[in-house]
Parts: structure tokens; sequence; C-alpha cells
């Protein structure tokens, strides 16, 4: 757990059946925060998942799952645009009854949080990262053409209103030490650390040879931040082979400016994933992450990884043993990483173990000692 922990939890009996929810800001894609709610549905199989709005075409991943969004899911464009709701998003999870939980648990990077709980109830937030277009994030949204738009004094109204319902959580646990930073840098809260867990499925359990490796690896959804464009123009210039998996918005622009020796295979399952992070010689993450459960889906299949020097990766990937950092986000700083990887091989034994700290039955075991922690020391209170 984290630097700020209350002791070891995991002592705690399992606490009588409790009535649990979940609420996630909204269900309409795939990535790590929705690995994440599946790890935490996993454990607590029962519990609906409140959020703000559904949209089941791109959502195969809660199926089997009972969703209830708010009102606002009867207007089905606004179903796969969310961000247009972002004004009333907070008023829209007031609107969720969940008076007969015992506990709710929301997962957020946003508004999950604003959902109103009863005094006898425990509301636990597991944060993503507070609200980023608000708080760590606020200088780079700034310069969106689209944010120039709206009023600074609108702004500022919002951020007051993300302030006062990031007070609503009687407890917070962060997903890394970055983000735990943040909460109580903005929030003014104090918070535990649980990591979240990768799948089994990712750990390899015997691994190949960096010699019979042949090509490095992306894999991230196509969008700005995500920083492909980086690797790709790194990669133009080292001509080595360059494997992307993902899909988003940028993906025509990016293969326009992808080389011969860089190919796209979209999105793709699990199983071919794992494929190809197993023959991959290393992973590329030019992005700062909150955590990343991408680089840790990496070495758990032996594949070291090369990563910018900032955020959640800084906790999960061993500097010279399972990878290499580089300081810049430019050209030069990550091909002298690159550069630095070639000319000493890391063992892919050594990158499984690192991974194991990030196993599901850890997560599990650490996630339900706090929460029910938390639980008997609220009805001893009370």
């Amino acid at each position: 757990m984290g630097k700020n922990g209350e002791g070891n939890h995991l002592g705690i009996q399992n606490s009588p059946k409790m009535k649990i929810a979940l609420v996630y800001d909204r269900i309409n894609k795939f990535g790590g925060a929705e690995r994440l709610l599946l790890s935490l549905h996993r454990l607590y199989p029962d519990a609906p998942i409140y959020t703000l709005v559904h949209e089941p075409k791109d959502s195969h991943w809660a199926e089997g799952i009972q969703i209830i969004p708010t009102f606002l899911n009867k207007i089905f464009f606004l179903r796969s645009r969310h961000e247009w709701l972002a004004p009333i998003a907070p008023l829209a999870f007031e609107t969720h009854d969940l008076s007969c939980f015992d506990i709710v648990i929301s997962v957020t990077s946003s508004d999950a949080k604003s959902v109103i709980t009863r005094p006898h109830q425990l509301h636990i937030c597991y944060c993503l990262t507070p609200t980023r277009y608000f708080w760590s994030g606020a200088s780079e949204y700034k310069e969106d053409k689209k944010m120039k738009l709206i009023p600074k004094a609108t702004i500022e109204y919002f951020r007051q209103v993300d302030l006062v319902t990031s007070q609503r959580p009687d407890e917070y646990i962060s997903i890394s030490n970055e983000v735990q930073s943040r909460v109580k840098k903005y929030y003014k809260r104090s918070s535990e650390v649980i990591y979240p867990p990768i799948e089994d499925k990712f750990y390899s359990k015997t691994q190949i040879s960096p010699d019979n490796r042949d090509y490095y690896l992306v894999v991230s959804r196509l969008v700005p931040y995500k920083k492909v464009d980086l690797a790709i123009h790194a990669f133009n210039q080292l001509r080595f082979p360059l494997v992307i998996v993902g899909v988003g918005s940028e993906e025509t622009k990016l293969k326009k400016m992808a080389g011969s020796n860089i190919s796209f295979v979209g999105a793709i399952d699990d199983e071919r994933l794992i494929q190809y992070y197993r023959h991959a010689r290393a992973l590329i993450f030019p992005q700062k992450e909150d955590f990343g459960l991408v680089p840790i889906e990496a070495q758990a299949s032996g594949t070291p990884v090369i990563a910018y020097a900032k955020g959640g990766v800084l906790e999960t990937v061993i500097a010279g043993k399972t990878g290499y950092f580089f300081d810049k986000q430019s050209e030069e700083s990550l091909i002298l990483a690159i550069r630095q990887f070639e000319n000493k091989k890391l063992l892919p034994k050594d990158c499984v173990i690192n991974a194991q700290r990030f196993g599901y039955k850890n997560f599990s075991s650490q996630f339900t000692g706090l929460i029910n922690y938390y639980y008997d020391r609220r009805k001893q209170s009370s």
C-alpha cells in the first residue's frame, strides 16, 4: 500500500454480507480504467455499476453486468459524446438513488465521485486522477481551441464544483503515488495507494529469448496525449521495425507520417495482444500516465519497457533491469534510450518477476482488506 498507509489491514476478517455499488464516469469505451472496473466487479460480482451514460455497441466488455445510467442516456447521440455533458454531469450523478447500499465505490477521473450518499453509508473513491482539465492538466487544456471559447469565470465555477464534490467521499484510494500526491495537493484529502492489477493471462510461464524478438511495440489509443507521433518520428530515423496496436482519432494522421518499417494492426483481442507482447524486443511508452497497465502487461510477458520518465511508470519499471527511461518527450531523448537498450540485454525473467507485484491476488487481498477495515471502523464509530 501507499507511503501514507494506516498499517496492514489484511488481517481484517470479511464483514457480513454487504450491499455494494460501483459508480464509474461513463461506459462507452475500453481501456485501462475499464480493465480496473472489471477487476473490481470480479471482486464484487453482485454489484451493479451506476454511470453517466452507457453505449452498449462500444462496451461489449460490460455485457452481463447490470449497468444503470442516468436519465441522460435517453438522449442517444450523447452516449458517445460524453464531453458535451461535462457541465451537467455532477448534477446527473446526484440523481442516482444509492440509498439501499452499505458501500458505494466510485471509480473516477472526473464526476462519479459526485454521487450523494447518506450518513450511514460508506463512500470510497478509487481515484484515477483528480479531474485533469481542472487541475494537473489545466495549462494544457487552456491551449485547446474549444476551451479558449469558454469564459474563464465559467471554468473557475466548475472547478469549484469539482472541489465541492471531491469532499463527498468518506475515504480515498489512489491508483499510484503520483495520484496520491495530486489528491492531497488539489483536494486536500489523504489516501491509501493500491495499484490496479493486470489479468493473470498476461503472465508468461516461458520467456522468448531477446535474440528471437525482431520488432518494437506500441500499445495505445491513437489520441494526441499518448504521443504515438513521437515514437513514429524516432523510428522513422532508426528504421527499426515498429508495430502499433490500437485505434483512435489520430490513426489516419499517424499512418501518413509513418515509414515503411512501421505497421499498424488496429484493435485486437487479448490473445493476439499477448503474442505481440511476448515477441517484442521492447515496449515503447512515450506518454505520461497516472499509472499505466500496459507497461506491466509487457513486463508480465517478459518484455522490457522504454518509457518517458514521468508519472506512474516510475513506480512500475526498474531502470536498467526491466527497462530504460528517457527524460524529455523528444525524438533525440527517446532514440538515446533505445540505443542504451540495444547495448545491454535485459532478462525477460526479471521483467516477469517485477510484474508479479501487480497480480490480481495481491490486488484483491489489499483492496478487500482495506474496504473491510473502513467498513468495520465506520460501524464501530456509529
